[in-house]
This record gives C-alpha cells, structure tokens and sequence, in this order.
C-alpha cells in the first residue's frame, strides 16, 4: 500500500470509523456496571437481613456459637465478591477503550492482561469461599472431599493461568512499552487513529480527527 493511498479521504474515514468503534465497548461497559450495581445491592440486602435475623434471635434469647450463620455470611461475601468481578471488568474496559481512570491504574489495570489476572484472583477467592461454605455445612464428608478436590484442580489451573499471563506481559512490555504507552496517549488525548509502522522499528501514529 503506497503513501497516496494511505492518506486518501477513504482511507481516513475508514481508520476514524474503526478507531472509533471503540467506543462501542461502552455497552459492555454500562452493561456490567448495572450488573455490579445490582449484586453490591443484593449483598447489602443480605447483609441487613442477616444481620435483623441474628439481632432477633439475640433479643429471644437464643444464641449461636457464630452469632450470625457462618453458611449466610459467606453467602454474603460470595456476592459482594461476584459484584467486584463485575467492576473491574467495567471499569477496565472503560479504561482501556474509552478513557484512561486513575482507579483502574491504581488497581493495576494497565492492559487486557492485567484485568484478566486481577479477575481470575478474585475468581480463586470465590471458589475459596464457596468451598468454606460447604465445609462449614458438613452435610456428606465424601462429597465435600469430591468437592473440594475438583475446586483444588480448577484452582491450579487459574492460577498456572495468571502466571502464564502475567510473564507474557512481563516479556511483552520488555519490547513495547514505549510504543503502546505512545499510541495510548495519542490515541486518547490526540484523537489520531492511524498507527504508522517505520521501516527502523518505531512507529508514530499519523491519522488524526
């Protein structure tokens, strides 16, 4: 593809439709924000119920060894950590589309890499509580063992997983860390679309609005 053709009108407006299609990510995003939304709800709610079912058993006079239910409390904390998956997925694909957020870099949200890791660790807690959930419970020792083993094997795999990812980030930014962080910045604070790549290894964006 030579020069002429790469800055002519239709091309332009081809690298502008494209560029900016990013923004349909937007739905996604706004999608699982009400999502998140929803289940931090739902726990609060069944925090507070939870928390007038223990206070009434207290004022009866009846009291548990826990206080509250083991089983419900991480019940509670299984939602509120299903609700957290859905925020960082929104609000890393926010930031890694739409617009660049403090929060996600604060997270550690810097690539697709990284909010895949910090998803899978939250994974890895919930089966963790899950797991605790039926412990507690106790109901048929054989299952739980069966159960607990199963999780136990999911649970390498995630995390041999992040590892992989994680030192492919590590290796990838070793080579391209100032070429991704020069298209992040032109691409969102100077609306230019088009990446050009030089014949001596770098590169430039050079199409813009």
């Amino acid at each position: 593809m030579n020069q002429s053709n790469e800055h002519s009108p239709v091309f332009k407006a081809l690298n502008l439709i494209l560029g900016r299609s990013r923004f349909l990510v937007f739905v996604a995003v706004l999608a699982v924000m009400m999502t998140a939304f929803s289940l931090f709800l739902i726990g609060a709610i069944q925090a507070m119920d939870a928390l007038y079912t223990a206070w009434a058993r207290v004022l009866r006079g009846e009291f548990s060894s826990h206080g509250i239910s083991m089983s419900l409390n991480l019940n509670i904390v299984s939602t509120m950590l299903e609700a957290v998956v859905f925020y960082l997925v929104g609000v890393g694909l926010y930031s890694l589309f739409i617009s660049p957020l403090n929060v996600a870099v604060a997270l550690g949200i810097e690539s697709l890499t990284d909010l895949e890791s910090k998803v899978l660790s939250v994974i890895v807690v919930i089966m963790g509580a899950t797991f605790l959930q039926h412990f507690v419970r106790w109901k048929d020792p054989i299952a739980t063992l069966e159960f607990g083993v199963s999780m136990a094997m999911v649970v390498v795999s995630l995390v041999t997983l992040q590892w992989l990812g994680h030192r492919a980030t590590e290796i990838q930014k070793s080579y391209s860390l100032r070429t991704q962080n020069r298209a992040q910045h032109e691409m969102f604070h100077e609306s230019m679309e088009q990446h050009e790549v030089q014949s001596d290894g770098s590169s430039e964006t050079t199409i813009s609005d």
